[in-house]
């Protein structure tokens, strides 16, 4: 069978993608970019950062040659990720609007565009992430082409593919694919996944991509631009004023506009006092926000967690939790938050080891919590998810090589050893 040639690659109007579709390229691969037009609206600014980046993105595809598309999926958007996010919010949960994007927009809408309408026999994105389908070398530092038999036909193959974690840990993004399907995971490339963001940026330094180079990374999330994130969201949702309650004696310390704008673990912002005050609990019938002095408050730390809404990558739980009903693994809730050693029983309650875990510390980038079962192998792990809505899932994670211009060095990141 021929090995799979025509990669539909995703292009955001950033680095990352741009840089994506140039190693693509170089790698011998038919390239298409595609542009995704998801939200409609206009920052407090009155600019709409979508036509932008859609220029920049057109520009990527004039400057490496290959075709452009755009599409819109405003309206799928809308219903599949933001009115879950309101959703979520009311019920006085902090959703993570990125981890459902990928799953129903990129890796669901696009990809099934790409396959359906452009005759993709792949898709691929500017994620820092890896598969365990992917050949070591192909994405490597040299970018030269290999003969034609290194093409493996690996998207026909109907074993399980594994999320790996990319080599650089500091800007690895399978947090945010957690909940990404095989199907799709089977038939995604992720070239930037061996590589760190300093070499990415030189790449495309070498390559004339200067006008996605010297943009600012987007950090925060993307349907609220450059705004007042709670002035945003009290356009969509009714306010409901309440008080912030001292957890130690239920003084009443000020008051609020809404118990749900709160995230446990983050900081209030409570007018006339100097030291800070954390959120360690909510009333959602009274509309009341329960807060601690300090971070290191006991009310701010948890060592048992309840899951629900399971969700395996690997499609079935690991044979380790269904034969022994529980399995060690490390986890965490938010991305780039250091992995915390815990067990996980198959009846969803985690326990955590030794370190007791802070809530939050203000973000809003929070999500369901990947959980990383632990192998006997010291080379793999298997991975999990879990939240309030919190999913499951299974990957392994590779020791990675990290490759600085050029150059294999060992990663030495802990996050990804077993004990």
């Amino acid at each position: 069978m021929q090995a799979a040639r025509h990669v539909v690659c995703a292009l955001s109007g950033g680095v990352d993608s741009a840089v994506a579709a140039l190693l693509l390229r170089r790698r011998g691969y038919q390239v298409t970019g595609v542009f995704m037009k998801n939200w409609d609206s206009l920052d407090e600014h009155g600019v709409c950062t979508a036509d932008k980046d859609c220029e920049d993105a057109y520009r990527v595809c004039q400057i490496l040659d290959i075709p452009f598309h755009q599409v819109s999926y405003v309206k799928e958007y809308w219903n599949d990720v933001f009115s879950d996010f309101l959703n979520e919010y009311e019920k006085g949960r902090t959703p993570n609007p990125d981890i459902v994007c990928n799953k129903h927009i990129k890796f669901s809408c696009f990809f099934r565009y790409a396959l359906d309408n452009l005759g993709a026999d792949a898709v691929a994105t500017g994620h820092y992430a890896r598969t365990s389908l992917e050949d070591d070398e192909v994405f490597q530092q040299k970018h030269v082409k290999r003969p034609e038999g290194l093409f493996r036909n690996r998207f026909e193959v109907r074993n399980a593919v594994k999320l790996l974690q990319a080599a650089d840990s500091f800007k690895d993004q399978t947090f945010f694919l957690s909940q990404v399907s095989q199907d799709a995971l089977r038939r995604t490339l992720f070239p930037l996944g061996g590589l760190t963001k300093d070499f990415v940026k030189k790449i495309a330094a070498e390559n004339r991509l200067h006008h996605v180079l010297q943009k600012k990374e987007s950090m925060g999330i993307c349907f609220v631009g450059k705004r007042n994130f709670e002035n945003f969201i009290l356009q969509y949702l009714q306010p409901r004023p309440g008080k912030f309650i001292s957890i130690e004696d239920n003084k009443v310390l000020g008051t609020h506009k809404g118990w749900f704008l709160y995230t446990l673990g983050q900081r209030a912002k409570i007018g006339g006092l100097r030291e800070p005050w954390y959120v360690v609990e909510k009333d959602g019938a009274k509309g009341d926000v329960f807060v601690a002095p300090q971070t290191d408050h006991p009310a701010l730390y948890r060592d048992l967690l309840r899951t629900s809404r399971v969700h395996w990558i690997a499609e079935e739980p690991p044979a380790t939790l269904v034969r022994d009903k529980m399995m060690e693994c490390h986890f965490r809730f938010r991305h780039q938050m250091a992995l915390v050693g815990g067990s996980v029983r198959q009846c969803g309650w985690l326990e955590l080891w030794k370190t007791p875990i802070f809530l939050d510390r203000g973000t809003k980038k929070r999500g369901p919590p990947v959980v990383r079962a632990r192998e006997a192998n010291p080379r793999e792990e298997r991975a999990g998810e879990e939240a309030p809505s919190f999913p499951y899932l299974t990957q392994a994670l590779a020791h990675p090589q990290l490759w600085l211009c050029g150059q294999p060095q060992n990663s030495t990141s802990t996050a990804l050893r077993t004990k």
